[in-house]
């Protein structure tokens, strides 16, 4: 029986050898590629079975086959290649996906000098991740392994026609070190990723970097990388730190500009073409600046490959230049270009040091209800105060927390430039030593409700961790600190939960600031709600209301616990934990009230991870206790406990009334699982602005004054009465002439 696949298949490779043999023989122009198209498909674009873009990606297919018969390319062949681009017909259509993707195949003379500077090895294993048609392997000669990676799935089907003998994905190449194989280890990368534009976030102006960052780690120590990399990435002032981070322990051979070789593509980007060694050294070289491919080949360096990897991370001293006498004539050598030798700065992961004070820290001066903040049982080795003083209740500072034995890793950086304060330091401390404990027993989800169910066969669940710090405190720096210490532990999954989509910005501004990349953290918005999200690694940001959202059969509580994996261990960060508060649902003015639906899902959600590390951050979350039935991971009910249950913690709590509460504030501090710092207004001076009305305004609240009745007061005063009866049941007020009818407005006027 024919198989209609293979015929279908073959008909493809005998267009792309089609299209091959005619730019070899000079005779391929616009009208003989669409020719081959018809041939192919059977009809004309106007049939809608192909496009003209389809038509070019086809050129590009055809172009690919006849530089691999080409062979192997010298520095003196990118001239002939140059005209050979200049020959071809220029692209001027452009595809959704193509748009969408960025799928902008590199020019031929520019991936032949790419290949001539990559200087590959017959040994070598080599991996192109964001692969296209091949272009760029196009020239490669024989190597060990050749991988190649595609997004597009028709682009994947040609380099299986061109390339028979490498390993073919299809993963988004920015996620490289979490899809692709594991033993994966590749001694040479060439790559010209999409430039600010990812697989299910539309525009992101860091995608080149991710997948740079991405093609870096997965790299052999010693290998090398060459990409062709947007311009803007430089060592400009708003790049320089990304920069650096991105070429840590590496070195920038080659660094060159071109202004013009996308021509025949149809644009007028201007790249840069890079050379990458995974070995410290300078990653500031000089800059190469030229137009064309043609004229960059004159003058390119072509920097010989380590031979041996490097055991040592550091860069070797470099030798003092001689001193140079006033009164040598600097004439009799042609002047050259002085060499700036750089210090690479390397983030190092160290422990945050710290001493324990056995006894607690005195209290210090009280003014009024506040006391000045000092950790109470740890001193942080080189930590800094908050920039502004901070205070906390008197009722909190006099009980001190406990010894903790948690040690946190970060970057050398963040303590060396005190990019975190003593008390935000001490916060990563104590939640991560909370989340070396478990809650007593085992238990499973109850079938019915937001409860934990005991059970012999359950799980243990990790304790959670109170922020509870007021305005000004940097609650979301302590929340980026604390995935970060996690992500630097390996754990380099996690969940940010918030208020609203607004503040995904203050996110990606706090988790910048400590040394993360913005395009780490993602919204869950960005996918459909029964899309699988396409990565494993990064920080996956949803407002409560999206979290409680769903459709049908499919829910983000169950897309987002998809992603996770029952086995997650990283810190789910529920900003504004406050948003939670009426998962226990309780008494309204028209009876029983249900609990809210945002609750329920962030409780639903804690319920199914038993081992992650939940980190609740509020300045308001304990205002009425039943507002605390969210924080299921404080161990303030069931075993161990002296409440069996949520409803009991409840009704004895309540009954208790504020002073209840702040026993429970205070017990929760006591075991190293709640901290609620404010800032302090010591020396805040405030002056009294008064304004004097105007003749105008004064006859405005006159008229308004004669028009209503005399007894309007005592009216408003007796409503509201009613109102405050009624538990702040709405109201209307109504107007005619000169009466004037209040009313709750659900049950009409009155």
């Amino acid at each position: 029986m024919t198989d209609l696949f293979d015929i279908s298949e073959q008909r493809l490779k005998g267009a792309i050898e089609t299209v091959a043999a005619d730019i070899g023989n000079a005779r391929l122009s616009k009208k003989k590629l669409f020719e081959t198209m018809e041939g192919l498909h059977g009809c004309t674009s106007a049939n809608g079975t192909w496009t003209q873009r389809d038509a070019y990606d086809l050129l590009e297919a055809g172009l690919a086959l006849h530089l691999t018969e080409l062979g192997p390319v010298e520095r003196t062949d990118i001239s002939s290649i140059s005209d050979l681009v200049d020959s071809l017909p220029t692209q001027t259509v452009r595809s959704e996906d193509q748009i969408r993707f960025q799928q902008f195949s590199t020019p031929a003379d520019l991936a032949g000098l790419a290949m001539i500077a990559a200087q590959p090895r017959s040994g070598d294993i080599v991996l192109e991740p964001s692969a296209g048609h091949g272009s760029l392997v196009s020239m490669l000669p024989s190597v060990e392994e050749l991988h190649l990676n595609e997004l597009d799935p028709r682009r994947r089907e040609k380099l299986k026609l061109l390339f028979a003998g490498a390993t073919i994905t299809g993963f988004d190449g920015a996620m490289l070190t979490s899809l692709a194989a594991p033993e994966l280890r590749p001694t040479l990368i060439l790559m010209n990723p999409p430039f600010s534009r990812s697989q299910g976030r539309g525009v992101d102006e860091y995608a080149a970097v991710r997948h740079l960052r991405a093609a870096l780690s997965k790299l052999s120590p010693g290998g090398r990388v060459v990409a062709i990399m947007p311009d803007w990435f430089t060592t400009s002032a708003k790049m320089i730190r990304i920069y650096e981070e991105t070429f840590t322990n590496c070195t920038v051979q080659t660094s060159a500009r071109l202004a013009k070789c996308y021509h025949k593509q149809g644009t007028s980007v201007a790249v840069r073409l890079m050379v990458i060694d995974k070995t410290p050294g300078n990653s500031k070289p000089s800059i190469i600046a030229r137009d064309t491919v043609r004229e960059l080949a004159d003058c390119l360096p072509i920097v010989k490959r380590a031979t041996v990897l490097p055991e040592r991370t550091s860069v070797p001293p470099q030798p003092k230049p001689k001193a140079t006498s006033l009164f040598k004539s600097m004439r009799a050598k042609p002047r050259t270009t002085p060499r700036v030798e750089r210090k690479i700065s390397v983030r190092e992961i160290v422990p945050v040091e710290y001493a324990k004070l056995e006894a607690p820290r005195a209290l210090g001066t009280q003014s009024g209800v506040y006391v000045p903040y000092r950790p109470s049982r740890i001193d942080i080795e080189g930590s800094r105060e908050h920039p502004t003083p901070l205070v906390e209740s008197v009722a909190m500072g006099s009980i001190p927390a406990p010894v903790p034995d948690y040690v946190p890793r970060l970057h050398d950086r963040i303590l060396t430039d005190a990019q975190l304060s003593e008390a935000q330091l001490e916060t990563i401390i104590y939640a991560g030593n909370a989340w070396t404990q478990f809650l007593p027993g085992k238990f499973t989800p109850s079938d019915e409700g937001v409860g934990l169910s005991l059970s012999e066969d359950g799980r243990a669940y990790r304790k959670g961790y109170f922020l509870g710090d007021g305005t000004g405190a940097g609650k979301g720096r302590q929340v980026a600190a604390c995935i970060l210490d996690n992500w630097l532990a390996g754990r380099r999954q996690a969940i940010w939960v918030s208020k609203n989509e607004s503040l995904l910005e203050d996110a990606r501004r706090d988790w910048s600031a400590i040394g993360g990349l913005p395009a780490d953290i993602q919204p869950l918005s960005s996918w459909k709600i029964d899309d699988e999200l396409p990565f494993r690694d990064g920080i996956v940001f949803v407002t409560y209301p999206t979290l409680r959202s769903q459709r049908q059969d499919a829910t983000r509580l169950k897309q987002l616990l998809d992603w996770a994996g029952t086995d997650f261990e990283g810190v789910i960060a529920f900003d504004e934990s406050h948003e939670m508060g009426g998962v226990a649902g309780g008494e309204g003015a028209r009876g029983a009230k249900a609990g809210s639906l945002q609750g329920i899902a962030g409780v639903l959600l804690q319920n199914h991870l038993p081992d992650a590390r939940v980190l609740y951050a509020s300045a308001t979350g304990a205002s009425d206790v039943n507002n605390l039935a969210y924080a299921v991971r404080l161990g303030l009910w069931g075993p161990g406990t002296a409440f069996s249950n949520r409803e009991d913690f409840i009704s004895q709590i309540r009954s208790g009334g504020i002073a209840a509460m702040e026993l429970v504030s205070r017990d929760l501090k006591a075991l190293g699982l709640y901290q609620a710092r404010a800032l302090s207004f010591a020396g805040v001076e405030y002056e009294v602005l008064k304004h004097d009305l105007t003749d105008q305004q004064i006859g405005i609240y006159d008229t308004y004054a004669d028009a209503c009745p005399s007894d309007l007061e005592d009216q408003i005063r007796a409503h509201m009465a009613t109102i405050q009866e009624r538990r702040g049941e709405p109201y209307q007020i109504s107007t005619s002439g000169q009466t004037i009818t209040l009313g709750h407005a659900l049950e009409g006027a009155r």
